[in-house]
């Protein structure tokens, strides 16, 4: 009877500074975020952007009789030259004055705040990029920038005042006496203001879709036509009141930018077969 061999193998024992396949840790891509990484930038962001506001909100409260005045000229501007006794604006309940201090703190403070969140955005979505889209994030920032200041101001100067005449011209002709809270007043130019401010956006919209190849110049050639619908459309929604000449106001400029994506949106494609011809040379 032959005895078992106990010969140990040659490769024993395992050598001790050499891993074993199943106990080797794969190591994370150096440079590579997590998710949860993405969420804590995020929460950062936020919170940084809430701190811009917090701030800019502090500084209108300061000077917070100032700003109502300075917010009461499209007012003043409707009611001057008009036949008709207005008895200025009035508060007629106890928490109406605490409505117009939120609504001048609100559209005060994200006016001011504005810049300071559109860069703390940059910074979030900027590691994300590559180097074709870095060259279009700051243009793209600023440009929001841009559009959001002059919806704003022609809301301002231009919509609101001729939607409070238009609301004059109308209680004359029914021989009523108009009578506005403050409240309302100031509620209806913060909608107003921030809503014609960001409606403004939507050329810039349009161009990141190019960009991205989503939408075309084509594409927007081709819609055209049915634009004017849209914007009308966003007339109802973005000024509550009801009167065609604001709407008539608002389609207008919105058009104009809306020709201005198409020439944008021509440009993009442009420089992208550029961009092709020259990777094929």
């Amino acid at each position: 009877m032959t005895e078992p061999d106990n010969t140990p193998p040659e490769n024993w024992p395992p050598a001790i500074d050499q891993p074993q396949p199943d106990t080797v840790d794969e190591a994370e891509p150096e440079g590579q975020m997590t998710f949860l990484d993405h969420l804590e930038d995020l929460r950062w962001t936020l919170f940084k952007s809430f701190i811009a506001f917090g701030a800019a909100c502090i500084l209108i409260g300061i000077f917070l009789a100032q700003f109502s005045e300075l917010l009461r000229w499209p007012y003043l501007f409707a009611v001057s030259g008009r036949d008709i006794e207005m008895s200025g604006l009035i508060n007629t309940s106890i928490l109406g004055v605490f409505s117009v201090i939120f609504y001048l703190l609100l559209g005060g403070g994200f006016a001011l705040s504005l810049p300071f969140m559109l860069y703390f955005v940059g910074q979030f979505v900027s590691p994300g990029l590559n180097e074709r889209e870095l060259k279009l994030l700051r243009p793209a920032c600023l440009g929001a920038f841009v559009l959001f200041f002059l919806g704003a101001t022609f809301s301002f100067f231009i919509l609101v005042p001729a939607a409070l005449r238009a609301s004059i011209i109308f209680n004359q002709m029914l021989g009523f006496a108009p009578l506005w809270t403050a409240a309302s007043y100031y509620g209806l130019l913060t909608w107003m203001v921030l809503g014609v401010g960001l409606a403004f956006q939507f050329p810039l919209v349009l161009l990141i879709l190019v960009f991205l190849e989503i939408l075309s110049k084509a594409q927007l050639l081709a819609f055209r036509k049915y634009s004017i619908v849209l914007f009308l459309c966003i007339g109802a929604v973005v000024t509550p009141t009801t009167d065609p000449v604001t709407f008539i106001l608002l389609a207008a400029p919105m058009s104009l930018l809306y020709e201005i994506a198409i020439v944008g949106a021509g440009r993009l494609e442009r420089r992208r077969e550029d961009a092709e011809e020259e990777e094929i040379d």
